[in-house]
């Protein structure tokens, strides 16, 4: 195993999964120290394609998923695979799969199967819909989660106008951590009971826990919730405002940060308007709100905005692209944005872990591998004899960079 710091040192995960859900599971674990070898197929996993852009020769989006991880291809219609498969699951801790359903059992690579040879195993399973329920064996996509959860009901400019999906892919990511969640507790678990268990999240659930402000209101009334762009369901004025020369996001909620944002535009009299006084007035009236407040805003920039908002301590920020998040002093101040040596690509920096840990810091030290990188020296790991690794690599049941 590659020596590594972090809390979870000494873990060892086997990834099998693609593009993004389970990678993020696995980048999460290996940010935190646990070795994290990716299983590819012989073509590679499905984001090594999503060009352009490349650096190098070497797809951004696949980069920017797998840094930090240990990569082998296998071939695993070949038998010979399976069995190289199944030993390294016999000594690992951790299996993140997102096959479809039945495609382990198909390989004889079922949880019970695995858990008969190795019962500290966690197995952690990420799909569309989770491995039980009427869904269970439809495929799944961010788009389709993010449709069936109730996110796309709540999300773009106000009611009447076209669903629009979260740009980011927040189904995917957020099963990823939800995944890296779940087993760290199991594993927690298996170090106090010396047993494993199944790990099962989905994007389907991944999205639906997005909604916990507005399932509250629904869960409450009866009321469906409506898109209100940048707005607050609960809580105003808390959203973005246009100035003189772009955007400004408010947090003025609570009624202490209300009279301190009244005090920074010079509107005391909007405190003794009716529909202003408290929250519960400002949401009943928030199209008057933002209307009255957006002809204040826009009388200075927000760099002016800004300045005096930091001044009188009322949470406020600008609206960066990603560009301009990159650049940020506090971003980089945190690590965000790192840069770690790629073996044909050079220099290329990416997004930093973003847990932070006093005593076993994670870190990110390495680049995403090349396709069959370390299949030689993941096989020597677990027995496989030089001879041996050729002849697998002549058969293509393995493949190596």
């Amino acid at each position: 195993m590659s020596a590594k710091s972090g809390p979870l040192s000494g873990m060892r995960v086997i990834e099998l999964a693609h593009i993004m859900a389970g990678p993020v599971c696995g980048l999460m674990l290996a940010d935190m120290g646990a070795d994290v070898i990716k299983v590819e197929k012989p073509t590679g996993d499905d984001s090594r394609r999503f060009v352009p852009p490349e650096i190098g020769g070497e797809a951004a989006a696949y980069m920017m998923m797998n840094r930090n991880k240990r990569g082998i291809s296998l071939n695993l219609k070949d038998p010979d695979a399976v069995e190289i498969l199944r030993k390294l699951l016999a000594h690992a801790d951790v299996v993140i799969e997102n096959y479809r359903k039945g495609t382990m059992e198909k390989l004889g690579l079922s949880y019970e199967d695995l858990a008969a040879v190795n019962p500290r195993l966690i197995y952690c399973e990420i799909s569309g819909f989770g491995r039980t329920g009427p869904y269970a064996d439809r495929g799944g996509f961010d788009l389709i989660a993010q449709g069936m959860s109730g996110l796309m009901s709540i999300t773009g400019e106000g009611p009447g106008r076209p669903p629009v999906k979260v740009a980011a892919p927040i189904s995917d990511i957020n099963a990823g951590i939800l995944g890296a969640m779940g087993v760290s507790a199991a594993y927690a678990n298996a170090l106090k009971t010396g047993r494993g268990q199944k790990v099962d999240t989905s994007l389907f659930e991944a999205a639906i826990v997005q909604t916990y402000w507005q399932s509250a209101i629904a869960l409450a009334t009866g009321d469906k919730p409506e898109p209100l762009g940048s707005a607050h369901p609960l809580n105003a004025p808390y959203q973005a405002f246009q100035t003189s020369d772009g955007w400004i996001n408010v947090g003025a909620a609570n009624q202490a940060n209300w009279l301190r944002f009244l005090d920074v535009i010079a509107a005391p009299e909007l405190n003794d308007d009716p529909r202003f006084c408290s929250n519960a007035d400002r949401m009943r009236n928030l199209p008057a709100l933002i209307e009255i407040l957006n002809g204040y805003l826009a009388k200075d920039t927000t760099e002016n905005w800004l300045d005096r908002m930091e001044k009188a301590h009322l949470p406020a920020g600008p609206v960066n692209d990603i560009l301009e998040m990159h650049a940020d002093p506090q971003a980089r101040a945190r690590e965000m944005i790192v840069e770690v040596d790629h073996a044909t690509s050079g220099k290329v920096e990416t997004i930093g872990h973003p847990v932070k840990f006093s005593r076993t810091p994670a870190k990110v030290a390495q680049a995403a591998p090349l396709l069959g990188q370390h299949s030689r020296e993941v096989l020597a790991e677990i027995g496989y004899d030089a001879a041996q690794i050729d002849a697998l690599i002549a058969s293509q049941a393995v493949i190596a960079s």
